[in-house]
């Protein structure tokens, strides 16, 4: 397994503006002392920013002060929000997507969000409004650090391979105990309109320079290789990216916030908490098409772009 290219990645950062306290070896920070807003200074939005590409993920404890309206100005002047393409917004807000899990109902599954589009989210921020007094707990996983560790030969293979990614997948495979009538509403409002990217399989992310392994739940196919051959590597693949060394799980309090680089992670929602309540909104900020690492970029299959144009 190749050598990953420094000794601590995930180290506390001694020229932060922030006090900020990492919670895994690979991937995680908590910051303290700060309380988001949709008033922050610039010098503080941007200390934030790049502890955000640094530690690809980072929490925020006891935010009880925020609401949906804080929360979407805070996503305002984060950067860009936008809403679900398929999925409607809570009810009140202008672009929350609510995460409401009960009676043992809830999706649980490796993914990075929304890649069956061109030009996905670079960032999501998620708030805890009911937690579970155990269980529900979030794991995010690095995908810079998958990609280092890859030994030279499958680093050869992936880097000019490419994925499509769609909505139209399995769903009952991401629930627990799902019946089928749960299972079809679900991808009725899911994938209500279909929608297939193909993307690299590694992504140069736009800020650090940095490879990132883009895979997760929405791939559907390798360009080039058969269903049997793509579900084989997609495995392999996954399995680099979500060993524990690679992965940081947080224990959620009533009022946190977890902002994760969607370039550059995968995430999931880990459904052990029965018939308790889990509820939290997720803003989601625009991102710009992946860049593979000969540069071209990544191309729309579904819908076709002159009816995207339309719409």
């Amino acid at each position: 397994m190749t050598q990953l290219t420094h000794d601590f990645v995930n180290a506390a950062e001694v020229d932060s503006l922030l006090d900020v306290v990492p919670v895994a070896g690979r991937i995680g920070a908590e910051i303290r002392g700060v309380a988001l807003s949709g008033d922050l200074d610039d010098v503080t939005l941007a200390a934030i920013r790049a502890a955000l590409v640094r530690h690809k993920v980072i929490f925020f404890r006891a935010h009880d002060h925020l609401d949906d309206a804080a929360q979407e100005a805070f996503a305002e002047r984060f950067g860009s929000p936008v809403a679900h393409p398929t999925v409607p917004v809570a009810e009140g807000s202008r672009y929350l997507l609510e995460l409401d899990s009960k009676e043992g109902y809830a999706a649980s599954s490796w993914h990075t969000d929304v890649t069956f589009v061109d030009a996905y989210p670079e960032a999501s921020i998620l708030r805890a409004i009911n937690i579970p007094a155990a269980g529900g707990d979030t794991l995010w996983a690095n995908g810079v650090t998958a990609y280092e560790e890859l030994p030279d030969s499958l680093k050869t293979l992936v880097d000019n391979l490419w994925a499509v990614h769609t909505n139209l997948y399995d769903y009952a495979g991401t629930f627990s105990e799902a019946d089928r009538k749960r299972v079809e509403e679900h991808r009725k409002v899911f994938a209500s309109t279909v929608y297939e990217t193909e993307h690299p399989v590694v992504r140069v992310h736009p800020e650090s320079g940095e490879r990132a392994l883009l895979v997760g739940h929405f791939v559907k196919q390798f360009v080039g290789l058969s269903s049997a051959d793509s579900q084989r590597l997609f495995g392999i693949l996954q399995d680099h990216i979500t060993r524990p060394e690679n992965t940081v799980r947080w224990r959620w309090q009533t009022g946190d916030v977890a902002i994760w680089d969607n370039r550059a992670t995968q995430h999931r929602a880990i459904a052990d908490f029965g018939l308790q309540r889990r509820t939290l909104r997720r803003a989601t900020i625009a991102g710009d098409v992946p860049v593979a690492i000969d540069g071209s970029r990544s191309r729309v299959i579904k819908p076709e772009p002159s009816l995207r144009a339309v719409a």
